[in-house]
């Protein structure tokens, strides 16, 4: 018995004298002990103190609350989102390892954010956008930013817009009748065509594209875009994915790689036929104002306002010619005086072919989801286009018709209040900010989310916040809310460049699918599974099912 308890203590003693002279202990023991210090020291910062004085869930050692997130879907993100927020309150304090984030809910919280001409610089989760946007619109800062939003912004001046609507009409009686000759009659998933017609409308508009590609080109590459997303969307949530030296090794990096030889190949091919073909004299627009610029822009004068509307209201002497997009940026780079290289060119087409599609085509197939489920609202807006288009239902839409369709305008603001394509905005605050909804300080250097999705379904903003009802955009009702309680295209100089081409590709696309179709649905709001990937989507897909409009 002696002899085996010796035996034991002398087994015990070799591990000690082990474990105390190898490297890899040695190593393994000193790093936790590094990591620890760390911890203690993190907790103890002044920034960290100004974190967790605002409400927040529990905080582990070191990873903080990165097992929050541990293995959970896009579609578990929204309600676990959701869940938090009903319990915490409407500003959540998070830590992730030792990245400090605060979600605000609060339009005041917004405003001061969004408006801030210092806190323009977009979160770190942006970065994982950089092999496919490079320095684009989306993610770049500083000066370079500055300068290009301000070359980009003129390129979707409203007389540009007018010179698209043509085109707009052709590319949506094209999808209506793709409609009508396979599914008419029949359940089907609208998000794929409105996907696909999306970024047909976005090569023949903004980038000038005088023949698309034929076959399923635009098609596979709105896929890519998709499969982009999600890739994306696991980089910012799933730990190891975060650190490029991990990354580099996964199927997750050779999936990347193929998306992007998709789309890649399409941008490439995008600016070397507009480069050939282009013509300055012969492709601008010519710029004249007239009563429809006046009125157009007049509805604008109330609410919140970028330099999108300052562009539209100048008074230039004579006539203007106007390049649109992707010709603007060919003619800058010809300009010596102007500092835009084919990099830059590549770097937005990218930015604007994906911010340009992928939004609208999710708000458009939410549209006429909503309008399948809601029989009422559906009714006023073809009654709406009937007084519009008096007896002539199957003409061609034109910009003056854009401007009567208020009642369209209001059915879409309610669907992307309810259904944000973009359900959250990311920015990081380059000095301590003071909210005006309590009594917290963010400090320096956090990540802000703003979550769209939850300030458009206030209660003290909008009556029956869950109910969908276009009337919450009734001008006395807008006129009683805080201006930053619905920001679907953000709000202040990083709003979206082109929120007034979404919403009038939007009025032309589904004018013409409403007046050629009864749009009918199977379910009902309550059975929508949200996906929160970086575009908001159904995971259960939006399914609907036309018939013929009797004319």
């Amino acid at each position: 018995m002696d002899y085996t308890n010796a035996t034991a203590e002398q087994h015990i003693t070799g591990a000690k004298s082990y474990i105390l002279s190898s490297p890899f202990y040695i190593s393994l023991i000193g790093a936790l002990l590094a990591l620890a210090l760390y911890d203690i020291w993190f907790r103890n910062t002044d920034a960290y103190k100004k974190l967790k004085s605002i409400p927040g869930p529990p905080v582990l050692p070191l990873i903080g609350h990165a097992h929050l997130v541990l293995g959970i879907t896009p579609t578990e993100m929204v309600l676990k989102a959701i869940e938090y927020f009903n319990y915490y309150g409407e500003t959540i304090s998070g830590c992730f390892f030792n990245l400090m984030v605060v979600f605000l809910t609060n339009p005041a919280d917004f405003e001061i954010i969004l408006n801030s001409s210092v806190h323009l610089e977009k979160s770190n989760e942006y970065r994982f956008f950089q092999p496919w946007f490079g320095d684009g619109l989306l993610i770049s800062k500083g000066d370079h930013w500055r300068l290009h939003r301000k070359m980009i912004a003129p390129t979707f001046h409203q007389s540009i817009l007018k010179s698209f609507v043509p085109t707009f009409v052709q590319h949506s009686k094209k999808i209506a009748n793709r409609l009508e000759a396979k599914y008419l009659g029949r359940e089907f998933d609208v998000h794929e065509h409105m996907s696909q017609t999306t970024v047909e409308i976005l090569l023949s508009t903004a980038m000038g594209m005088k023949q698309l590609p034929a076959g399923k080109e635009c098609a596979r590459y709105a896929e890519a875009v998709l499969e982009m997303c999600d890739i994306i969307q696991k980089r910012q949530v799933k730990a190891h994915y975060r650190f490029d030296f991990v990354y580099q090794w996964t199927q997750l990096r050779k999936r990347c790689d193929k998306m992007m030889s998709i789309i890649l190949a399409l941008t490439r091919r995008v600016i070397t036929e507009r480069r050939e073909l282009f013509n300055v004299e012969t492709d601008g627009v010519l710029d004249q104002q007239d009563g429809l610029n006046a009125r157009a822009s007049g509805r604008e004068k109330e609410g919140l306002r970028d330099d999108l509307d300052e562009i539209d209201e100048e008074s230039d002497v004579g006539a203007k010619r106007r390049l649109a997009f992707l010709d603007a940026m060919v003619e800058m780079t010809k300009n010596p005086d102007i500092a835009w290289t084919e990099k830059d060119v590549m770097d937005e087409v990218n930015t604007i072919m994906f911010e340009g599609h992928d939004t609208t085509s999710a708000g458009s197939s939410f549209v006429l989801s909503l309008l399948g489920i809601h029989k009422d609202v559906q009714a006023r807006v073809y009654e709406e286009q009937k007084q519009i288009f008096a007896d002539d239902l199957t003409r061609d839409c034109t910009f003056a018709d854009t401007l009567e369709m208020q009642y369209l305008e209001r059915v879409i603001k309610e669907t992307l209040r309810l259904y944000p394509p973009v359900p959250v905005i990311g920015r990081k605050v380059n000095e301590d900010v003071r909210l005006a909804s309590g009594p917290y300080t963010i400090p320096k250097g956090t990540t802000v989310v703003l979550a769209n999705y939850a300030v458009h379904r206030r209660p003290d903003c909008y009556e029956n916040p869950e109910k969908f009802d276009p009337d919450n955009f009734l001008p006395e009702k807008v006129s009683k809310r805080h201006y930053y309680s619905y920001v679907p295209f953000s709000a202040g100089p990083r709003s979206c460049v082109g929120r007034k081409y979404a919403m009038l590709m939007l009025k032309v696309l589904l004018s013409t699918l409403v007046r050629q179709f009864e749009i009918h649905s199977n379910v009902d709001e309550t059975q929508f599974v949200l996906q929160g990937d970086i575009i908001l989507k159904l995971a259960n897909g939006f399914k609907i099912v036309l018939t013929r409009r009797e004319v």
